[in-house]
């Protein structure tokens, strides 16, 4: 039988502190979880959540995971706790390894969460960065295996802002073999350090791509993929986004460039007849709530590993 293994990495702060096995792994057992044939409990353990972001499924999901391996989560909010106030990062991490067995920080900063890691005596997990969304990411690709069997092919085609998911999906498609392209407006590409490290473990760079052109990136792919085009903290620049991606939307000419077997993903919310129509979502090619149900079974699966 399948079981937990203990990861290189004591703490998830991206997708790159998983090997290409750890992630191939992670995802057989989030199978496992979701058919329900494993039943794996830590009794009394203590995952932490200090989310300086507003969440619906990454929030909820990591709630329920850790419910369903037997164990408690601790909604530490800043506006309720000695964080908001400006409590030093590592006072509280260090107070909070005393309390909790996991910690899973949604912040802006992706230095923040880094500053966490380095003060806890307890395994780290990303939440959600603005550099990085490594949970996420898990999730889109069990979606991707469910759909395809294997990564063996499959073109995973991004349309929109070159942003923490974006990022997130080059590094975990670069470890899983994935031919990921990212077709942004320019000056919207994704992190270049990131991209160079994608690029560095992928066996074939030319998996890693990208453009301008949304046709182009959509052309022959199996999965058309997208996100909000103003992500949370970027209010103020709503109006110059929107422009910007004028022609990035996924809707039925976009859709119809992919291959037949072709699938949509979005990570959610969406605002519906902006980055992708409303028609794309309710469609037989959308998995976006099957993808969001797969938040849970891939982060149970991650917590599993990490508290072996």
């Amino acid at each position: 039988m399948i079981k937990p293994i203990k990861l290189s990495h004591n703490n998830f702060l991206s997708s790159l502190d998983l090997t290409t096995e750890e992630s191939l792994h992670i995802l057989e057992l989030a199978k496992k979880f979701k058919n329900k044939e494993l039943d794996i409990k830590y009794k009394d353990k203590v995952l932490g959540l200090v989310f300086d972001k507003s969440s619906t499924r990454t929030k909820v999901s990591l709630e329920v995971a850790m419910s369903r391996l037997g164990g408690y989560t601790v909604d530490l909010n800043p506006k309720t706790s000695q964080i908001g106030r400006g409590e030093p990062i590592k006072d509280t991490a260090r107070v909070l390894s005393g309390y909790c067995d996991l910690i899973a920080i949604r912040t802006f900063n992706h230095t923040d969460l880094e500053e966490y890691a380095k003060w806890s005596t307890k395994p780290v997990i990303n939440a959600l960065t603005d550099l990085e969304h490594p949970c996420q990411a898990l999730a889109d690709f069990l979606t991707i295996k469910e759909e395809f069997n294997d990564f063996k092919n499959v073109v995973l085609a991004f349309i929109g802002d070159g942003n923490n998911v974006a990022n997130s999906l080059l590094l975990c498609g670069a470890l899983l073999g994935v031919e990921v392209r990212i077709a942004c407006p320019k000056g919207y590409e994704p992190d270049k350090l990131l991209l160079k490290k994608a690029r560095s473990i992928c066996t074939n760079e030319n998996l890693l791509k990208i453009t301008n052109d949304p046709s182009e990136a959509a052309s022959g792919s199996n999965v058309l993929y997208t996100d909000v085009w103003s992500s949370m903290g970027e209010e103020n620049k709503k109006e110059e986004k929107d422009k910007a991606f004028k022609g990035f939307t996924i809707d039925r000419n976009l859709v119809s460039q992919a291959n037949d077997d072709a699938i949509i993903l979005h990570c959610l919310p969406a605002y519906r007849d902006k980055e992708i129509t409303d028609e794309m979502i309710q469609s037989k090619k959308s998995r976006i709530f099957q993808q969001a149900e797969n938040r849970l079974h891939s982060q149970q699966a991650l917590l599993s590993c990490l508290l072996s």
